[in-house]
């Protein structure tokens, strides 16, 4: 299982590593533009990645300043904001190698963002963890798509797993 783990975090690292390399090739207003997307625009729902990471690894860690919101903008910047995610990787990746299967298995007990108390098993948040980065990135492919980058790139699991050629 601790396999399966670290092979999500090397892959999620690798998606958002393409994700931002396409978004590049926008300009600030347009990756900021208000396409009606769940959290506005291609920079809302980035950040709001990063937040929810950040929320969790609180959660699952103790240590770092969650935001105060899944919507909130940390920030402004393309720049920060892909230096911020890099650096988040790479702190999800650092905490799941640092597990054990005892700790996959044990519970955590936390409070979600309505302040209710809830119990799940750490596998199970990093399960929903990594399948949230993936949900939130096939929005952020067809968000480049609408704002004109015409091949997005395949952030498939398959595509990370399968030989280079």
């Amino acid at each position: 299982m601790l396999d399966h783990f670290s092979r999500f975090a090397a892959y999620n690292a690798w998606a958002n590593a393409r994700l931002y390399d396409a978004a590049t090739a926008l300009t600030d207003f347009e990756r900021k533009r208000d396409i009606k997307g769940y959290f506005t625009s291609l920079h809302g729902t980035l950040n709001h990645l990063l937040s929810a990471d950040r929320i969790w690894l609180h959660r699952l860690t103790g240590a770092g300043e969650p935001p105060a919101s899944l919507d909130a903008i940390l920030y402004e910047t393309f720049e920060e904001l892909r230096e911020a995610r890099e650096a988040e990787d790479k702190r999800i990746s650092d905490f799941v190698s640092a597990l054990t299967d005892a700790d996959l298995e044990a519970e955590l007990a936390y409070e979600n963002t309505r302040g209710e108390a809830k119990t799940l098993a750490r596998q199970m948040i990093l399960t929903h963890l990594f399948n949230h980065q993936t949900h939130h990135r096939g929005q952020a492919t067809q968000m480049l798509r609408q704002l004109g980058v015409a091949e997005p790139p395949a952030l498939d699991l398959l595509y990370f797993a399968l030989p280079s050629a």
